[in-house]
């Protein structure tokens, strides 16, 4: 939702805005998001790396809660919802976003499942970066008038910093299981010292996008007000420097994506207002 309400915003200062490109590009994102997470499940089941002492929300094919076969039938119905949505995008702004689409469901297929999955691989943070930044927010200004706008692809950085950070954040909280089970995520590769680092260095640079596209106008100076969230963002920052495991990762997920929403609404209502 995050991109989605940023690109909405830049739409709305443009005189763009359109009522059925919104809500339409609201049910793609949100149900690609949902397939992502069941086909996660599925298949970080199928190579059991979902073990019995794994910290987080609990995965309901490796416990046996549902079936692979149920699962992968939610996650395509999913996936159908996002293509009929879609479709309609496709019939508004032109073709192009078929190939936006597929994109996004190989990205989704293949982040842990296929022959290559390269959430073990050490990318996901950069396809996150991709998808969740780049691809969300610009697809999302462009569906309103078929147009990309600097500030669109500006913008659409401190949404994939921020959706990275959350990951980094949950592969940090998993980073001894996923060892063991051979998962080898970015956290893995880069070791615990460096990811903690890493965790930090997104979330400040989210800000400082924000600031240096104000200050050399790339974006209204009015997004600069966004820069006041920036000391919420001490609280998680301290934490994950601090050594925090376990639990306390949990709890920097939900503060960094509760940071990354509060991001999105400030810069879309100050893009909307005086874009």
């Amino acid at each position: 939702m995050a991109p989605v309400t940023v690109g909405t915003g830049l739409a709305i200062g443009d005189g763009a805005f359109r009522w059925d490109a919104f809500f339409m590009t609201l049910v793609v994102g949100i149900a690609i998001q949902v397939a992502a997470n069941f086909a996660n499940d599925v298949s970080d089941a199928a190579r059991s790396a979902d073990t019995p002492d794994r910290l987080g929300p609990r995965r309901m094919v490796s416990e046996g809660v549902i079936s692979s076969r149920q699962m992968w039938t939610a996650a395509w119905a999913a996936v159908a919802v996002a293509l009929g949505a879609g479709l309609y995008l496709i019939v508004i702004a032109g073709w192009v976003l078929v190939w936006v689409g597929v994109l996004s469901v190989l990205a989704m297929l293949t982040y842990v499942g296929g022959p290559w999955p390269y959430g073990y691989r050490g990318l996901g943070e950069l396809f996150v970066f991709v998808f969740f930044g780049l691809v969300a927010t610009v697809g999302t200004r462009f569906v309103h008038d078929a147009t990309a706008t600097v500030e669109a692809w500006v913008l659409a950085v401190p949404m994939g910093t921020l959706a990275s950070a959350i990951l980094v954040a949950n592969n940090l909280r998993d980073i001894e299981t996923d060892e063991r089970a051979g998962k080898r995520t970015l956290a893995v590769m880069m070791g615990e010292a460096r990811s903690r680092t890493f965790y930090a260095v997104l979330v400040w640079v989210s800000f400082a996008v924000v600031g240096a596209s104000a200050a050399v106008g790339f974006t209204p100076v009015a997004t600069l007000a966004t820069l006041g969230l920036a000391p919420f963002a001490i609280g998680p920052v301290r934490a994950v420097s601090g050594a925090a495991r376990g639990a306390a990762l949990t709890g920097v997920l939900k503060s960094t994506s509760r940071l990354q929403m509060a991001t999105a609404l400030a810069l879309a209502v100050t893009t909307a207002a005086w874009g």
